[in-house]
């Protein structure tokens, strides 16, 4: 049990650190196009770089992570991360940060499939949930620690302070690789053949179980990220917050997802992960509404709503990490990981896509037409109870 917390918090940490590699480019925007002298155009091809390529890297690892020792391919691919990560610290141009931010989400993409390939190997569907709920309890740290410190951070000194601090903690997640994640094999001494590229495709796609644990995926994302992208906007531009103000509400509701997310993961061992799964779900449903359709708002009203989304966002993404992982057997469950991530990635690319083409802006600088985005947002979330009410666990 010792180790398996060990393991578990060596994840979390690995889990921290490409989450908030790809969220500090973000309050950084001010300062790297006023340096570098680019729009925000150019300015969006550098932060959605990191998705597409991650997105990509996923699903051509889904052709070749099962092939081998999970420890040592996660070795390999987090030494790719901490040099990529270097190289945005060292990065003297915009083309330059440009390639080390692709590059960063080549191997990011592949760290998120490895994480819950790991877990899905190690860790029994008694304790999944659990086990899930600690390791994406990084992304709430991630969000109060990422936001607020890389505008701290980059304020005190320049833009390139936090990918420095990101490369050391980078070294020294490698160290707690090689102590605390043993060799995973399991897998490769199974009595199975090794398929053709196209046939890992071929085997998740003919399986109806594991495309209904992709679709869910698909559609949680599209529920959540035609909001995300255009929440710091709207609340600037309609709501009345300065960009200074905007960290309330990652430190807020990061804080509290903090201590919601392990406690979500032990809800789901003990009552059933469908069950919380569709209790967080339908609750997710009030903050999207009431987010997408405020005006000028006093703030710690507009915390009290973006916290409540933050929470029920984390809470149904805990017990679905789960579901979905269990839908596929060790000796598919990376290439079917990998697969779901690219899937999950590109998602997001389209949500924010077509959230883009829908919200409009006025003379005034208002953002119109949110709301709109917001019962999209609704109604995908909805589709989400009865797809996971279908997906039956493997193992």
């Amino acid at each position: 049990m010792k180790n398996e917390k060990l393991l578990l918090w060596t994840l979390a940490a690995i889990n921290f650190i490409h989450i908030v590699d790809f969220m500090i480019l973000m309050p950084l925007g001010p300062q790297l196009m006023r340096l570098f002298d680019i729009s925000p155009r150019e300015f969006g091809l550098l932060v959605s770089s990191y998705t597409f390529s991650a997105g990509i890297s996923s699903f051509f690892g889904a052709f070749f992570l099962d092939r081998f020792d999970r420890k040592k391919i996660l070795l390999w691919v987090y030494v790719g991360f901490a040099i990529s990560t270097l190289g945005c610290a060292l990065s003297p141009s915009y083309p330059v940060l440009l390639i080390a931010r692709v590059l960063s989400g080549v191997f990011g993409g592949l760290t998120s499939a490895l994480i819950l390939a790991i877990i899905g190997d190690v860790i029994p569907d008694t304790r999944r949930g659990r086990a899930m709920g600690l390791v994406m309890a990084a992304f709430s740290i991630a969000s109060v620690l990422g936001v607020p410190m890389g505008l701290f951070l980059a304020s005190i000194s320049d833009w390139h302070t936090p990918f420095y601090i990101l490369t050391i903690l980078s070294v020294s997640s490698l160290a707690m690789i090689v102590r605390f994640i043993p060799n995973i094999t399991e897998h490769l001494d199974r009595d199975s053949v090794r398929p053709h590229p196209l046939a890992v495709i071929s085997k998740v796609t003919s399986d109806p179980n594991q495309m209904k644990a992709i679709t869910l995926s698909v559609m949680m994302m599209l529920g959540q990220f035609m909001i995300i992208p255009f929440l710091s906007a709207y609340t600037v531009a309609n709501v009345g917050f300065t960009e200074m103000q905007l960290t309330y509400i990652y430190m807020a509701g990061g804080a509290f997802t903090i201590f919601t997310s392990p406690w979500v993961g032990k809800l789901s061992d003990k009552h059933g992960k469908l069950k919380i799964f569709v209790i967080f779900m339908t609750l997710n449903l009030i903050p999207i509404a009431i987010i997408t359709n405020l005006g000028v708002t006093p703030i710690p009203l507009v915390l009290l709503a973006s916290t409540m989304f933050f929470v029920t966002s984390n809470g149904r993404y805990v017990p679905a990490a789960a579901l979905i992982t269990g839908t596929a057997r060790p000796e598919n469950r990376g290439s079917f990981l990998s697969f779901n991530s690219a899937v999950q990635q590109l998602s997001t690319g389209v949500a924010s896509l077509v959230a883009g083409f829908i919200i409009a802006e006025d003379a005034d600088g208002h953002l119109l037409n949110y709301n709109v985005v917001g019962y999209l947002a609704i109604f995908f979330s909805i589709i989400c109870i009865p797809l996971a009410a279908r997906i039956k666990i493997v193992s």
